[in-house]
């Protein structure tokens, strides 16, 4: 295993680590109106990630009108449509059908993100991916509900999914801190557009103290951090095996609980967690077919930085309150 790949374990598992982090969080902003704390959440993440681009950012080219209307895309699916389906889902089913439904994530990138890359799905880290997707499952408690409920719990599973497929002909181009940067910035005021819409004058307010708190931790370090590690660990190794990690955002969520003393892990979480270790492990050394490498230049993801649920929901997820 070389340093790049190394990296992008190490990416990978600490970008949904603090993701998951956010189940905790979401308690100190649950009373600001949803979209429109999405949409705060975004712009600042923008903010910060395009100064950085003007600060420090690795030489790249200027997006094209396609890559545009696939950040477009990106951003209206993988943020937007993403986070309007948990708002809507969670009125008709339980947070945790939510995540069992997410929690299959692994295995729909593991069969097609390396058809996108022109390389086929290695059955062994398929198999890697239903254990994990079956220990998350598990983990955030299977759950029940309605019909609808279960429809945009789907709904909010492809805009999870395309969160990542439709970053990986990005990446190459633009890299992994201008994608993230470009996203926001775009998902931003398409937020604050439904926002308006459900919530109308009252879409934003003055925070509380402690609502500052949280949109500041979910803004620089669910977003612009994980953001960023997420999107420099597909660059590095592949959205299938890169979304393998996707597992552990359910089991950060339960450490996250233990530590802050709001909860303790009962024997399915335990199980959980064994089983998205187990499933990561194999399907890390499964063999793949080779792939084209990403230049570092152009996806390398700063060793210091100063990138799945809404705020409402205690379930996480890559872009959730993604």
């Amino acid at each position: 295993m070389n340093t790049s790949h190394r990296r992008g374990m190490a990416g990978a598992g600490s970008a949904m680590f603090l993701v998951g982090t956010l189940t905790a969080v979401s308690a100190t902003i649950a009373g600001y109106p949803v979209f429109g704390g999405q949409a705060v959440r975004y712009a600042v993440a923008a903010l910060v990630l395009l100064i950085v681009v003007r600060v420090a950012g690795p030489p790249a080219r200027r997006p094209s009108l396609r890559d545009w209307l696939l950040l477009a895309a990106l951003a209206g699916t993988g943020l937007v449509a993403f986070n309007v389906c948990i708002v809507a889902a969670t009125q008709d089913t339980s947070p945790a059908t939510i995540g069992t439904v997410i929690a299959t994530v692994p295995i729909i990138l593991a069969l097609i993100g390396p058809l996108l890359e022109g390389r086929r799905p290695a059955p062994s880290l398929v198999l890697a991916a239903c254990v994990v997707a079956a220990g998350a499952a598990l983990a955030n408690g299977l759950g029940s509900g309605s019909l609808r409920g279960l429809l945009l719990s789907l709904g909010a599973l492809a805009g999870e999914v395309c969160f990542s497929l439709l970053a990986v002909p990005l990446l190459p181009r633009l890299g992994a801190l201008r994608v993230s940067a470009y996203s926001a910035a775009l998902a931003a005021p398409m937020l604050l557009a439904v926002g308006l819409a459900v919530d109308g004058a009252v879409v934003l307010r003055t925070p509380t103290a402690g609502e500052l708190a949280g949109f500041a931790y979910l803004s620089v370090v669910v977003t612009t951090i994980a953001f960023l590690l997420w999107y420099g660990a597909i660059g590095r190794l592949g959205a299938d095996r890169a979304g393998l990690f996707a597992g552990l955002i359910p089991v950060s969520a339960v450490i996250t609980t233990v530590a802050l003393g709001i909860d303790r892990p009962g024997a399915a979480d335990l199980a959980g967690a064994a089983l998205v270790a187990a499933g990561v492990v194999v399907g890390l050394r499964a063999r793949v077919a080779p792939r084209e490498p990403v230049a570092p230049r152009e996806v390398a993801v700063p060793e210091v930085v100063t990138c799945e649920s809404v705020d409402t929901a205690p379930i996480g997820t890559a872009r959730g309150s993604a």
